[in-house]
């Protein structure tokens, strides 16, 4: 059975649009015009991903991404965001609720296909560098690659499989400053010129995540991050 995929925008000519073109991509495609709607269509057939819009009438897209996010059986359903160029809080809400990725309006459907695609290579194929039984350990870290799970202090972390993605790589690039741009290649596959806020917000998800080891990953201004080598002091 293909890919299904549930796009979600209260405006028939972008949503069309956006059918059409992952349709050609071989994807099958549902639509729904507003925040209800979507849930009832979730709830009917969960999809593999969501474009999601976040100005939608009533219930708005942020509200609909808290709602999936709430519930067990959607909080890991990827979600590409379709926002106003100028509506950067909105942006930053979305990934803090969880979203993959965003894309602001107006876009190339070419672009939102590839973005799509990238979002489910990396939730639907194993952890980079996936070896039988690795595990990398450092400090109170142990990541199970294979498993695709993660620890901190013997406490498993409820992780994204992005959120993974991107410990890992700082994990095992650790010591060395990575670029956005390094982290945007290695944990979302994406070469395109995108916004580095999708890296920050989820780096800041994840060090949320992370509670008292959080200062582990430190901030390299005008450069990146970089996962310390050594416990951080202060």
């Amino acid at each position: 059975m293909s890919t299904h995929i549930l796009v979600v925008d209260d405006e028939p000519d972008i949503s069309a649009l956006v059918a059409y073109h992952l349709a050609r991509a071989s994807y099958r495609v549902r639509t729904a015009a507003d925040g209800l709607e979507a849930i009832r269509a979730v709830e009917a057939e969960p999809p593999d991903l969501i474009v999601l819009d976040l100005m939608l009438p009533g219930m708005s897209g942020l509200d609909v991404l808290e709602e999936l996010r709430r519930r067990d059986e959607t909080r890991d359903v990827p979600v590409l965001l379709l926002t106003a160029r100028r509506a950067e809080e909105d942006r930053i809400a979305g990934l803090r609720l969880g979203a993959d990725d965003y894309l602001a309006k107006p876009f190339s459907p070419q672009e939102l296909v590839l973005r799509v695609g990238a979002i489910l290579r990396r939730v639907q194929q194993s952890p980079p560098a996936a070896k039988s039984g690795k595990v990398v350990r450092l400090g109170p870290f142990l990541v199970d690659v294979a498993g695709a799970r993660a620890e901190v202090g013997g406490e498993v972390l409820d992780l994204t499989p992005t959120e993974f993605r991107l410990l890992l790589t700082l994990l095992e690039r650790r010591g060395r400053v990575q670029s956005r741009r390094q982290l945007l290649e290695a944990v979302w596959e994406v070469t395109a010129n995108i916004a580095t806020r999708t890296v920050d917000m989820h780096v800041q998800r994840l060090r949320i995540k992370l509670g008292d080891a959080a200062d582990w990953i430190e901030t390299v201004r005008g450069f990146g991050y970089r996962f310390r080598t050594e416990p951080p002091t202060g």
